[in-house]
C-alpha cells in the first residue's frame, strides 16, 4: 500500500529562519495548497491522510468539508504547530471530531518532533506517525528505531518510510530534491521490502518557497510551486501506473 499523508497546518517555516509572515498569509497559503493536493488526489481517485492542527481546520471548514466528503481520512496535527503542551493531544483530537464530524485515529507530532508514547494511547489515538527513522544533523537521531510499524502498549507506531539498507529519508525534502527516477527507484525498493510506503508533504510546497520573505534555503524551496504540483501529479500517477494499492494509514494499521 502507498500512503500519501499530508500535514496542513500554518505555514510558519519562515520563523524558523528569522522572517515574519502574517496569520492571514499562513492560512491562505496552506489553504490554496491543500486545495491543489485534493485536486490532484481527486483526478487520480487516489485517497490519502490528511493532519491538520486545529487552528488550520477552524480557519478553512470547507478544505474540513472537502476531505471528508472525498473519502479521505482526517488526523490529528496537534491543535498549534508553532507550540504544544501535552493537552494538545486529547483537546486536538475532539475538536477535529467535533469540526469535521469523522473519527480521529492517528497523530503526527508538528515537525515530528518526540512525544509520549503513554500521553497518545490516554488521549485515545489507535496509532502515531511522528517517527522519522533516520539520522539528520540537528534534527533527527533515529537510527535505533525500527524502520516499519510496530506497537508500544495499546498504540501503533507508523514511522515514515526510509530506504531498506541506508535508511534514506523519503519525505517531502527527498522528492523535491532527488532526480524522479532515483526517487521511484527508492520507493519501488522500499515497497518491495517492507510492503507498504509511507510519505509525506505539505501544502505550502505547492508555493513558490523562492520567495526572498521566506528566507528559507535553497534546498527547502528548490521545485516548489508549479514544479511540485507537476512531480506530485507525475508521481501519483506512476504508483497508479504500477498497480500499487492505496489508502489511509488507519486502514494500513488495521491489517495489523
Amino acid at each position: 500500500m502507498f500512503l500519501l499523508s499530508f500535514d496542513i497546518e500554518e505555514f510558519d517555516m519562515p520563523f524558523e529562519y528569522g522572517k515574519v509572515i502574517s496569520f492571514e498569509d499562513q492560512i491562505n497559503i496552506s489553504a490554496t495548497g491543500t486545495s491543489i493536493i485534493l485536486d490532484l488526489l481527486k483526478k487520480h481517485g487516489f485517497k490519502a491522510t490528511f493532519f491538520s492542527t486545529v487552528i488550520f481546520a477552524r480557519e478553512v471548514p470547507e478544505i474540513i468539508e472537502r476531505i471528508k466528503n472525498e473519502d479521505h481520512e482526517l488526523a490529528s496535527h496537534s491543535y498549534h504547530h508553532s507550540q504544544f503542551k501535552h493537552e494538545d493531544l486529547l483537546e486536538s483530537r475532539k475538536a477535529l471530531e467535533n469540526l469535521s464530524g469523522m473519527p480521529v485515529n492517528g497523530f503526527r507530532m508538528p515537525r515530528m518532533m518526540p512525544v509520549s508514547d503513554e500521553e497518545i494511547e490516554t488521549a485515545g489515538y489507535a496509532y502515531n506517525t511522528s517517527i522519522n527513522p533516520t539520522w539528520l544533523p540537528g534534527r533527527y537521531n533515529n537510527l535505533h528505531i525500527s524502520r516499519t510499524v510496530f506497537k508500544t502498549g495499546g498504540v501503533f507506531q507508523v514511522p515514515a518510510s526510509v530506504s531498506p539498507l541506508m535508511r534514506i529519508p523519503l519525505f517531502w525534502l527527498s522528492m523535491r530534491n532527488f532526480p524522479a527516477f532515483y526517487y521511484r527507484y527508492l520507493l519501488k525498493k522500499t515497497y518491495k521490502n517492507d510492503g507498504y510506503v509511507n510519505i509525506y508533504f505539505h501544502p505550502w510546497e505547492f508555493t513558490d518557497l523562492s520567495n526572498p520573505n521566506y528566507g528559507l534555503p535553497g534546498y527547502v524551496s528548490r521545485n516548489s510551486g508549479d514544479k511540485m504540483k507537476k512531480r506530485m501529479d507525475s508521481l501519483i500517477g506512476w504508483i497508479k501506473s504500477n498497480g500499487y494499492p492505496d489508502g489511509t494509514i488507519s486502514e494500513l494499521v488495521e491489517k495489523y
